[in-house]
């Protein structure tokens, strides 16, 4: 039984739309596949109508988040799975996540245009199928030439954190997330968290006071996770009695990994169903 628990569409920044993401699914042999756009359900409906016989899908999102540890905020990824998308409260911050995200990135835009780059809101607004963000202004960049791929759009020269051009998160941190999550009936795992190669990551010690809040699990077999990261997560796992999950991260073609490059067990996975309420799996 083949499970991969994150993968992204049109929806957010992914590069297939919905229907085409389930059915790529289905052809890569997976049996599960959980859709976990950016802050958004947006994607679900059309993934579950064109969901191919004998595929399960999963319904989820992958929040924006954060923790301040010291004077540093360090951001976060939270995969929250099975909630009611309904749930007024968890639903009005997937709302105004997104609605920063669009302002974060027309501002982006804006300072890029200022210094005479031509970048223009209009062709980012175009290359989003879904709610515009900070990838879709990298990808404008490199539409425009000046910058080879988005990794170096995201670097401390451009719209990396640090960057000239570069406009900070509105997002909530991962307490309060958390608790949303659990008030939606839906269960929490923690989005690849010792992946140095994204950035600042965090300890050990937020990653228990994060189970003590309500986490259900680690993203361990990550693509971003090396072998010695993922031998840690796993022994931290073990000592919290989180569930161990393993996922692609597939954005389509914009990213190496294939959907089912990373999976997840199957008692991982039917734990986390039997744990959740606001929701359930839908099978093709």
């Amino acid at each position: 039984m083949t499970i991969d628990l994150h993968t992204h569409s049109t929806a957010s920044d992914g590069l297939d739309s919905p229907p085409d993401l389930v059915r790529r699914a289905a052809a890569a042999g997976l049996a599960v596949v959980a859709l976990t756009d950016h802050d958004t359900t947006a994607g679900l409906g059309q993934a579950a109508q064109a969901l191919p016989r004998g595929l399960v899908l999963v319904p989820g999102a992958e929040i924006s988040c954060y923790v301040q540890v010291g004077d540093r905020q360090i951001a976060l990824h939270v995969l929250a799975y099975l909630f009611d998308p309904a749930e007024p409260a968890f639903a009005a911050v997937r709302a105004e996540i997104r609605d920063h995200r669009a302002t974060r990135a027309r501002r982006m835009v804006e300072l890029l245009a200022a210094d005479g780059h031509p970048v223009r809101w209009e062709r980012v607004c175009a290359l989003a199928a879904g709610t515009v963000g900070r990838p879709h202004v990298a990808a404008a960049m490199v539409e425009a030439g000046l910058v080879p791929t988005i990794d170096a759009a995201f670097s401390r020269s451009w719209i990396g954190a640090g960057g000239p051009y570069h406009v900070g998160k509105q997002q909530p941190d991962v307490w309060r997330t958390l608790a949303l999550i659990r008030a939606a009936g839906g269960v929490s795992v923690f989005a690849h968290p010792f992946a140095s190669r994204r950035g600042v990551t965090v300890g050990p010690d937020v990653i228990e006071r994060m189970a003590a809040a309500g986490l259900h699990g680690l993203e361990v077999d990550h693509p971003d996770h090396d072998g010695d990261e993922r031998r840690r997560l796993r022994a931290l796992a073990a000592d919290l009695d989180l569930v161990t999950t393993g996922s692609s991260d597939y954005h389509g073609a914009s990213k190496p990994q294939g959907l089912g490059a990373e999976t997840t067990a199957r008692d991982a996975y039917e734990r986390l169903v039997t744990t959740a309420t606001g929701a359930t799996p839908v099978a093709g």
